[in-house]
């Protein structure tokens, strides 16, 4: 997956949490961001790492927000891979 797709991904997986009141709220409480932040940030890689990291919390989450994104759920963790580079690479 290219780094653009990744990103674009993670771009509308927030979208798609903004949506979604529980995620949302959670994403919110976890991050300690408000809104605003959000918006300000959301073009900045540790956002999107942030938005993909929180959807990949729950597995119904990644279902709901693949599902509403038209894609296949294992591009979330893949996108997640990409944005994550080298420091996200697990050898376990």
């Amino acid at each position: 997956m290219e780094r653009d797709f990744a990103q674009i991904l993670a771009i509308r997986a927030l979208g798609w949490m903004a949506g979604e009141e529980e995620v949302w709220l959670a994403f919110l409480g976890a991050s300690g961001a408000n809104a605003d932040q959000v918006r300000a940030e959301a073009a900045q890689p540790a956002m999107q790492r942030a938005v993909l990291a929180h959807v990949l919390r729950e597995d119904d989450w990644v279902r709901s927000c693949a599902a509403a994104l038209g894609i296949r759920p294992e591009e979330l963790p893949m996108a997640a891979a990409v944005l994550d580079g080298q420091a996200g690479r697990n050898w376990t």
